[in-house]
């Protein structure tokens, strides 16, 4: 798959003119400091603000996350800016914009952007028992405010949305190496139809919505993996945790902000989701029927990302940032590693 060079992309216009352009609209004046972030799906960049400026004693410097054209409506960030405020409100300690003059979502020259305040912080170390058991507990803040109210635009994290959607695209985009299309078909759909019913033996299509004792759905930071979470010391003040980027936020079981966490050997997952659970249920109660959900959603996200990575191709960053997707070699893999979890999702589930 190769991009268009008769077709630019609408970021191709987003200079550093722009940007600090951009900031110097909502009142805040950057000094010439400039740096771009690690975005793909977004456009990032930290910006310095000048000494004696707005913002600038409180904030030296700040995140401008200027948002894809067409991903999301504007209904749909502004939910993800109200999901982000109730978390601080409760003091779940998450990165979410600022409000300048009256709002936290911002346009300008045709691009929607926001403006945060810079957090630091590394990935955190997911051998330290210690590091996971607070990640849970803070978690399990994190969705006790995720299910006190409903996303009403948001979308769900499903079978549909997660599988056979994004699959469909695929396969119509002729997006599939020739040399395993039908292959992958044919697996892509039985992974699907074995995550659906995994998901609940009377559920309707994998939605996690069935009449008959449920498994509850929440609001979700949706993409909870280690790069989304900047870590700093728990021993001292304010240590421990940060949840940015809600970009992905959705509605779901409470498991898939868990089971990214976990990697390595099945032992290792084990011991991973065990402490991550020890810290979780000092606050908030775990259904344990979602244990069963970790290799569905891992299979689901498989064939997301697949399409996540097609649909945008025509983004210059995605090609230098990802060169070996849509080859032969990247297809046959996709191919094994669906057989893998076919097998996965049959086999008994982890336990804590």
């Amino acid at each position: 798959m190769t991009p268009s060079p008769q077709a630019p992309h609408p970021f191709d216009r987003l200079t550093p003119d722009v940007v600090v352009d951009a900031l110097a609209s909502v009142g805040l004046m950057a000094d010439g400091r400039l740096m771009t972030l690690n975005s793909y799906e977004n456009r990032v960049y930290l910006a310095y603000l000048e000494r004696g400026t707005p913002l600038a004693d409180a904030h030296p410097a700040v995140v401008l996350k200027f948002y894809r054209p067409g991903r999301w409506s504007a209904a749909q960030i502004a939910e993800e800016h109200t999901f982000a405020a109730e978390l601080m409100a409760a003091e779940v300690p998450v990165v979410g914009p600022l409000h300048l003059n009256g709002r936290t979502l911002h346009e300008f020259d045709g691009y929607a952007f926001s403006v945060s305040p810079r957090r630091g912080g590394r990935a955190p170390e997911l051998d330290d028992p210690e590091a996971l058991e607070a990640i849970g507990r803070f978690l399990a803040r994190l969705h006790g405010v995720g299910a006190a109210a409903p996303f009403a635009h948001r979308p769900a994290i499903n079978a549909q949305t997660y599988g056979h959607a994004p699959r469909d695209w695929l396969l119509a985009q002729g997006a599939v190496a020739p040399e395993v299309r039908s292959e992958w078909a044919e697996l892509s759909e039985n992974a699907i139809q074995i995550a659906a019913a995994s998901a609940s033996p009377t559920s309707d299509g994998g939605h996690f919505d069935s009449d008959i004792n449920p498994i509850a759905t929440l609001r979700l930071h949706g993409d909870c993996h280690p790069g989304n979470i900047l870590w700093t010391p728990l021993d001292v003040p304010g240590g421990g945790p940060h949840f940015v980027d809600l970009d992905d936020c959705r509605s779901g079981p409470a498991v898939q902000d868990l089971w990214m966490l976990l990697s390595g050997e099945r032992h290792d997952q084990q011991r991973q989701l065990g402490a991550l659970l020890d810290g979780y249920e000092q606050l908030r109660e775990f259904d344990r029927r979602e244990l069963a959900l970790i290799e569905p959603l891992r299979t689901l996200r498989l064939i997301h990302y697949s399409a996540w990575l097609a649909q945008r191709w025509g983004d210059p960053a995605f090609p230098a940032a990802f060169p070996w997707f849509g080859t032969a070699d990247y297809w046959r893999g996709q191919v094994h590693m669906l057989t893998e979890q076919i097998e996965a999702m049959q086999s008994p589930p982890l336990v804590a």
